[in-house]
């Protein structure tokens, strides 16, 4: 059992905007776990879309534009009232990160003491202790504190045992980006089937091969020529520039991750009762639509934010039985997170980048 300091070292976000409103501080107070939670010492972290997707205010419906625009200065039009993913106002000043790795420190009331000293990951999408609407989901690092400082809470159901021998860092990349991935490919059923993944070499693009794969799917994977190779050792089946045109009606699945204004031509290629699943539209989200297409064809789409707990808790299971395995591009010091969101936002890598954050 490892005590808690009093106060710890982190990045704090203050406000919306550009990478000055991530702080570094030495000087943050440990949380101290409330009813059924535990703290966890923070190992390791890692970069997601959703981190900057905050931080810049693009989830408000005044930014019409692409994650890439405002990936570093933030959007202007950006409105504090609805800028987080929920639709709500993020709370200032938020400790972000969505992934976390470490290990159970201390307990709160109502948590069986024998969890100290568990190795966990936090579920980074789940549903809120305070709530009980029927999809009422939450984020870590977003509705609460999460992963980018040295000792973190999470709801004791949110904080899962896991048995590996990945390191820390290589755990860490899996929540947020695999558990999406693994929600999308559940809610639209995927089987032995012609499954399309764009935004494929992003970190959930990647473990949406890898899962895909698992289930027996054929995987075309879109991106860009110089990272093709890296896809195919991943997993995928077949590549496909990311300017190219989609083929006519070829796809039983699209596992879509762009969006942006070449989003008609995935919705034509899928075939009669294919179904379309988005968690995210790095290319622009607002898109047009021929509703003749959706009705006609008998289309399915899936909006995917929304995880039951049994996507995390499977997704563990796989971890644990090597059946997927993590992709890291790179790895930075937590106090280097703005240099690790610069490479980031460039998008040459291939997979996560890592946030070590124990010393």
């Amino acid at each position: 059992m490892t005590a808690a300091p009093t106060t710890m070292r982190g990045m704090i976000l203050t406000g919306h905007g550009g990478l000055d409103c991530l702080v570094w501080r030495e000087d943050l107070p440990v949380p101290t776990p409330g009813a059924g939670e535990v703290l966890i010492r923070v190992s390791a972290a890692a970069v997601n879309n959703t981190d900057i997707n905050t931080r810049i205010g693009w989830y408000s419906k005044a930014v019409r534009g692409d994650t890439g625009a405002g990936a570093l200065g933030g959007f202007a039009e950006a409105q504090g009232g609805d800028s987080a993913w929920s639709g709500a106002a993020i709370r200032f000043p938020r400790i972000q990160g969505a992934d976390c790795c470490g290990e159970i420190i201390a307990v709160g009331e109502g948590v069986n003491p024998a969890r100290i000293d568990e190795r966990v990951m936090v579920r980074s999408i789940h549903s809120p202790a305070n709530s009980d609407a029927r999809m009422a989901t939450a984020t870590f690092g977003s509705e609460r504190d999460g992963a980018f400082a040295e000792y973190a809470t999470a709801a004791s159901v949110d904080a899962i045992k896991v048995s590996s021998s990945l390191s820390d860092l290589e755990l860490a990349s899996f929540p947020c980006a695999y558990s999406t991935a693994e929600g999308m490919i559940q809610r639209s059923g995927l089987g032995a089937e012609r499954v399309l993944i764009t935004g494929a070499s992003g970190g959930v693009g990647a473990a949406a091969i890898q899962l895909a794969k698992r289930r027996g799917a054929e995987v075309v994977a879109v991106t860009s020529g110089d990272k093709a190779g890296a896809l195919r050792a991943f997993g995928a089946d077949e590549t496909m520039d990311r300017d190219a045109a989609f083929p006519a009606q070829s796809f039983d699945v699209v596992i879509d991750l762009v969006g942006g204004a070449r989003w008609p031509g995935l919705i034509e290629s899928l075939r009669l009762g294919g179904r379309y699943a988005v968690a995210g539209a790095i290319a622009g989200p607002i898109v047009e639509l021929d509703l003749r297409t959706l009705y006609l064809r008998d289309l399915s789409f899936f909006g995917c934010t929304h995880q039951p707990a049994n996507v995390f808790t499977d997704l563990v299971g796989y971890i644990e039985a090597g059946e997927v395995s993590p992709m890291m591009a790179a790895t930075y010091p937590l106090r280097e997170l703005h240099a690790a969101q610069e490479a980031f936002a460039a998008k040459t890598h291939v997979g996560k980048i890592g946030i070590v954050v124990a010393q």
